[in-house]
């Protein structure tokens, strides 16, 4: 049985269209985290998160494929992503800043696995580098959670290319 479906001959938009249709959807905005051989910490900001399964616990998020930190989660068995919460919009900006080490002035614990966890957020998922997979322009993470902890309160997203809050 073919499951597949025809494709549209052309698309009815071009890539400014879809960004700005892709903006109106808000989303939360997290801080992906792991640390290297060398005892070096890396992070990035990433909107792209999503929950998989409950049972095995399994979360998502995205990379593209020209991040120069994606040799890093890809070959890294573990790492946190950080929920951010609504006072942390300057610590969004600085983990999405080349050139920089947020680690210098970002404050931070480890985890069990010696992943770091920032201070503050609303929560945290330290997850096992379960599966990646190429699509498109970037590569989707699948990580199964192994440790989580939740303070809630109100989080920081992002809707039309702007920090706001819930």
């Amino acid at each position: 049985m073919n499951t597949s479906s025809p494709r549209a001959a052309e698309r009815g938009f071009d890539s400014a269209q879809f960004r700005q249709a892709l903006s109106q959807f808000a989303t939360g905005v997290t801080v992906i985290t792991t640390r290297l051989a060398d005892g070096s910490y890396r992070g990035l900001t990433a909107s792209s998160f999503n929950s998989v399964s409950l049972e095995p616990p399994l979360v998502l998020w995205s990379l593209s494929n020209g991040a120069n930190s994606l040799p890093i989660f890809s070959g890294n068995s573990h790492y946190v992503i950080n929920v951010l919460s609504a006072g942390q919009e300057e610590l969004a900006r600085l983990f999405s800043r080349r050139g920089t080490d947020p680690f210098d002035s970002a404050e931070f614990e480890l985890s069990r696995t010696g992943q770091p966890i920032l201070q503050g957020v609303s929560a945290w998922f330290e997850c096992h580098n379960r599966s990646r997979y190429p699509e498109g322009d970037h590569v989707i993470f699948v990580g199964e959670v192994e440790d989580c902890a939740v303070q809630p309160q109100p989080a920081l997203i992002f809707h039309g290319g702007k920090f706001g809050s819930t």
